[in-house]
């Protein structure tokens, strides 16, 4: 049985996320697949997170990523659900529908396990995604051990830094 991500693991990240957000008045969303909302329980978990914290999708199937995010159907159907091109258009999906002036999205579609893998696409093959309101989008693939709850997990901690990534390099790219 798999054992349910302790918050307190990714408490102090949020902590950072929430001050880094805050100090420049931003606000993010995220778009869920394999986690199927874990990184918006993670944020919520820290009081006051309705600060910071816009909205959460979780879409785990292909017709909810089309309906709530945008996603193409088509471009699911030529790259997978658990592709860059996919991860790409859900962050981008999420951003647009964040109500935030400033604002950033983190997206995840994976293979947690334990089945569901390919030989092109194993299980613990997640690609995540990132992108800000200044038009940025970063994505990458990640390939995380251990069962379905250790994949989760571990894609969790790479989404928060990354978005904790994202909005501190808006600095650099504001210079």
């Amino acid at each position: 049985m798999d054992v349910i991500m302790d918050t307190n693991d990714t408490l102090p990240l949020v902590e950072d996320l929430a001050t880094a957000l805050l100090a420049r008045g931003w606000l993010m969303s995220t778009a869920e697949s394999c986690t199927g909302g874990l990184i918006a329980a993670a944020c919520t978990e820290l009081a006051g997170s309705s600060n910071w914290f816009d909205r959460g999708l979780v879409t785990y199937s292909n017709e909810a990523k089309t309906d709530l995010l945008g996603v193409p159907a088509s471009l699911i159907a030529q790259h997978g659900a658990v592709s860059e091109a996919v991860a790409r258009a859900m962050a981008s999906g999420a951003l647009a529908r964040s109500q935030a002036h400033m604002a950033v999205a983190v997206a995840v579609t994976g293979v947690a396990g334990p089945t569901g893998g390919s030989p092109d696409k194993p299980v613990g093959t997640v690609w995540l995604a990132w992108a800000a309101r200044d038009g940025r989008v970063h994505a990458e693939r990640q390939q995380f051990a251990g069962d379905r709850a250790a994949v989760r997990a571990a894609t969790v901690q790479c989404a928060l830094q990354g978005v904790l990534d994202t909005v501190l390099s808006a600095d650099l790219a504001d210079r």
